[in-house]
Order: C-alpha cells, then sequence, then structure tokens
C-alpha cells in the first residue's frame, strides 16, 4: 500500500461498495474506456515535462469528474452548513488535493492500455465500471469508477483502487477524514481548509523528491 493511502485510510478501515448484479450501458463503458485511456495516456506522454504533464492531467480530470460533486460528498452535512465564502475556499483547496492525489495513485497505475471488464448498475443512473488497465510487466491493476449520468452527461464521481486485495474508494476515504476533523473543530472551515492545504503541500514536496 502506497504512502498516500496509509494517509487516507482511517484507522485502517476499508470502505467496500456494495451493488446490484446488472449490466451497465454500452455507453457508459465507452465513455470510461475513452476518457480513462486519455486520462492515463497524459501520464505516459514522454514529451512532457513534469509541469506539463500535471497541467495535462489536470485538464483531463476536471473534465472527468465532478469535482463539484466530489468535494460536496467529501463534507458531508457541512456543505450546507458553510457560507458560501468557506463553501468557495473549501472547494478551491479541494481541487488542488484532490487532483494530487489523483495524479500520485494513477501514475503507479500507469499501463499500455485501460480495458473494461464489466459493469453494473447501482440505479438508473448511477453505474460502477470496473476496468484493468494492462502493464508491461505482467502486473494488471484492477481500477474501478464510479459514473453517474445528468441530463445526458456522464462524469465520474468516485475511483477505487484495489490495494493489496482491498477495495478503497478515494472519496470515502476523503469523506471519513474530513468529516472526523470537522465533527473534532465543531465544523470549523478554515481547520479543514488548512489541513488540506497541508496534505496537498505534503504530496507536492513527495513528488519534487
Amino acid at each position: 500500500m502506497t504512502h498516500l493511502f496509509r494517509h487516507l485510510a482511517v484507522a485502517g478501515a476499508v470502505v467496500m461498495m456494495t451493488v446490484p448484479s446488472a449490466f451497465a450501458d454500452a455507453k457508459t463503458e465507452a465513455y470510461v474506456q475513452k476518457n480513462a485511456s486519455e486520462v492515463l495516456a497524459s501520464l505516459n506522454d514522454p514529451s512532457l515535462n513534469a509541469e506539463e504533464r500535471t497541467e495535462k492531467f489536470n485538464a483531463y480530470m476536471d473534465e472527468f469528474t465532478d469535482m463539484t460533486a466530489v468535494s460536496n460528498f467529501a463534507i458531508g452535512k457541512y456543505a450546507r452548513r458553510f457560507t458560501d465564502d468557506e463553501l468557495a475556499r473549501y472547494r478551491k483547496v479541494f481541487r488542488e488535493y484532490a487532483l494530487a492525489v489523483y495524479e500520485n495513485e494513477l501514475d503507479d497505475y500507469r499501463g499500455e492500455a485501460v480495458v473494461v471488464k464489466d459493469s453494473v448498475d447501482r440505479s438508473p443512473t448511477d453505474s460502477i465500471v470496473n476496468t484493468v488497465i494492462k502493464r508491461q510487466d505482467g502486473k494488471d491493476m484492477d481500477v474501478r469508477w464510479r459514473v453517474l449520468t445528468r441530463d445526458g452527461k456522464y462524469q465520474v464521481v468516485d475511483v477505487a483502487l484495489n490495494l493489496d486485495g482491498n477495495l478503497i474508494w478515494l472519496a470515502i476515504e476523503q469523506r471519513a477524514q474530513f468529516l472526523a476533523l470537522l465533527d473534532r473543530t465543531n465544523g470549523s472551515a478554515d481547520a479543514l481548509i488548512n489541513k488540506i492545504q497541508s496534505m496537498t503541500d505534503n504530496l507536492d514536496n513527495e513528488k519534487r523528491k
């Protein structure tokens, strides 16, 4: 398990998501196939330096994921309690942190191709698409993508990685950590924002090393 997931996993808890047995529609699978491939291709592009690669990766992830939905989910009831200013400042630092998390983790999963294995529907507008990232070293990686459909538009709202046999959903782990901090600080937006900024700085420092 990577250092990042040691930070994200709260008291070693692993959250398993159960889904009904039903196939998602082919368009959802095609959406993940195309966009996940493009996201990972941005990490494999040898023509880009580190800064350019991050910029391109972030642009793909901003389009591929519903960052507002993910950020709101991560703080639960507090999304309704923050002032407009607090919510705006929180969403800004959350985006920076989330993109750093996704880049760091998916960078370890760079591979030759993304292959859709199967998919299941949680509801008519909520699906889980199971993929495998093929690697030259033969150590294929399982990645799951939770996709919501709104007004005919698809967007990813969570990503799950299978590490050491444990399925870990990034947004769920972030939510557990953030809610614990907010509960301890009487819902202090500043405390959360400062914590997230510190976590982002740590990721940036590790990346530079």
